[in-house]
């Protein structure tokens, strides 16, 4: 890449244009991170943190880990950054002939996954969570499920290839909701088949909820058609090995796999400890762990999804234009730019996470059979899942950022030395803190892989304004600690005094923590001056502006 910098007006364009587009994704991102909290809040008022959850949530994990294999993880990072390149070169034309050859492949490829998959359940079960086959009816209902679920893995495809062609020409929007529709579909379907229909021809429950997640895949894939075909795409089978394109997309997808395959490698430890977990009480493997661990993950992906996913999707294809264009130094601003967002919403999302961890989980999941003691062991998950929230976001946009230089080899690397890592700590934190020891673990592979992407991309770009980027950090962590403290003696220390407990003393903890959170943490900001801060603003403000204006046009 070239090293000329572009002209002032145009290195500026990027810079709102991140913030505007995550503003987009975020608010989209987060409307279906509250339907999952929803979907997570059925399941655990019907089944709580038990034997059919347990089997369920491990069922679902392998449609998942192949996924994240073969379909969103390492499909929509080299897709994206192909298609955009191709869309930047040479037109519409030839990018949706690209999309075309893509998807025919996929379907052959994950059709074929998908059959192996099934016919290997019971081995992929007994791989992931053995613990399972020393509890009655466990592991023969995790692989009936895993079964069904198994064709999840093409509908999620083909809706990560749409998301991804819609995203490369500047559509936000829809892509972004598509995973709220998949969570409509999986639990409206899945209460429909699992309660209604389900009982009159000898569907139990929770098979019902799984034909329900697949619905839900299904929705989320043909919510996105619409806009596929305003944009101009039309698809027709087409297959070919030789188009540079499909070609570099392979390349680009084969250490993505290799890397995301590290990542699945990390969850197959955590889920095989946490399947092996010994009940103190009874001296025997107990439920609860793998569902425990889940619920606390949720809170978790609310931000990650809403901040982290959302400003990686809108400056990936920024970035990725500006490498073909060898633009460095709009390439580094915006990726500096992008970080700095991330530091300013995840870190004190993390501190607010951590402080109101137990009111949190209480509100939203302590009803049914979802027990007082399932909320306690679930709020230590989330405030040790909480510690890793900025490296979880931060990578989020790295290691994407490596793939628009056509470098998958790196983040590849990173991933497989996680690996080791993460089975060390799992190793020596599951024996004293158990669950919540994995949690750890998670959080701090989390940091060290943003550690590691962040040193390497500085010394591929030759710098990443570090020194900004540390400024900033480092004043954003001062305003979180101002929050954090009010947030606590507000919310927390007084709750032995609240004449009520339970439900609305949940309610009361988590309204005023996230009231006394943001009368704090906005004019901490501006006292430390957190540049951050303002261009968020202008980006939420502008959007207003321009309505406003726009209604008062004659």
């Amino acid at each position: 890449m070239s090293t000329t910098p572009s002209s002032g007006a145009d290195a500026a364009l990027p810079r709102p244009s991140v913030a505007r587009n995550a503003g987009v994704v975020s608010i989209a991102i987060m409307a279906s991170r509250v339907l999952g909290l929803v979907r997570d809040q059925v399941f655990a008022a019907l089944f709580g943190a038990g034997l059919q959850y347990d089997a369920f949530l491990t069922a679902f994990r392998i449609p998942n880990l192949l996924r994240d294999l073969f379909a969103e993880g390492a499909l929509s990072a080299a897709f994206v950054t192909t298609f955009s390149q191709v869309l930047a070169k040479k037109g519409e034309a030839e990018a949706f002939r690209l999309s075309n050859r893509i998807a025919t492949l996929l379907v052959l490829l994950l059709g074929l996954i998908s059959i192996a998959g099934w016919f290997a359940a019971p081995q992929i079960v007994h791989l992931l969570a053995p613990g399972f086959f020393d509890v009655p009816d466990k592991a023969p209902l995790t692989i009936h499920l895993t079964r069904i679920m198994i064709p999840f893995l093409l509908f999620i495809a083909m809706a990560a290839k749409a998301m991804g062609i819609l995203n490369s020409m500047h559509r936000f929007g829809v892509p972004a909701m598509a995973s709220a529709f998949f969570n409509i579909g999986s639990i409206v379907g899945g209460l429909f088949l699992g309660f209604m229909i389900g009982p009159r021809i000898g569907l139990g429950a929770i098979e019902g909820m799984a034909y329900g997640t697949l619905f839900g895949g299904f929705l989320q894939f043909a919510v996105q058609w619409p806009s596929l075909r305003k944009v101009g795409f039309r698809y027709r089978p087409e297959l070919s090995f030789t188009d540079p394109g499909v070609r570099q997309v392979m390349a680009l997808m084969g250490p993505a796999i290799i890397g995301a395959a590290a990542v699945q490698i990390n969850i197959f430890v955590n889920s095989n400890f946490a399947s092996s977990i010994i009940d103190p009480a009874t001296g025997r493997v107990g439920n609860g762990p793998v569902s425990w661990l889940n619920f606390a993950f949720r809170f978790v992906q609310f931000p990650i999804g809403a901040f982290g996913v959302a400003i990686s999707t809108a400056t990936l294809p920024l970035i990725s234009a500006a490498a073909a264009r060898k633009e460095t130094v709009e390439f580094r601003r915006t990726l500096a730019h992008s970080l700095g967002l991330i530091f300013l919403l995840c870190i004190p999302s993390a501190a607010g996470l951590i402080v109101l961890r137990e009111p949190i989980v209480g509100l939203v999941f302590e009803h049914g059979r979802f027990t007082s003691s399932d909320t306690v062991q679930t709020a230590a998950a989330l405030g040790a899942y909480a510690i890793g929230l900025a490296g979880y976001g931060g990578v989020k946009v790295l290691a994407p950022a490596f793939y628009a230089l056509d470098d998958a080899l790196t983040p590849m690397l990173v991933s497989l030395g996680s690996v080791a890592v993460n089975y060390i700590m799992n190793y020596l934190l599951v024996g004293p803190l158990g669950h919540v020891g994995l949690a750890c673990s998670t959080s701090t592979v989390a940091l060290v892989n943003f550690a590691l992407l962040l040193a390497l991309m500085r010394r591929r770009l030759g710098r990443v304004e570090g020194r900004r980027l540390t400024a900033s950090a480092l004043r954003i962590s001062l305003a979180t600690a101002a929050m954090a403290g009010a947030v606590w003696l507000a919310a927390i220390a007084p709750a032995g005094q609240l004449p009520f407990t339970g439900f609305r003393l949940y309610l009361a903890q988590v309204l005023l923590g996230m009231g006394v959170a943001a009368a704090v943490f906005y004019p901490a900001c501006r006292l430390f001056r957190v540049e951050e801060l303002n261009e968020a603003v202008t980006a939420v403000t502008s959007r207003f502006r321009r309505k406003a204006a726009a209604s008062l046009r004659p």
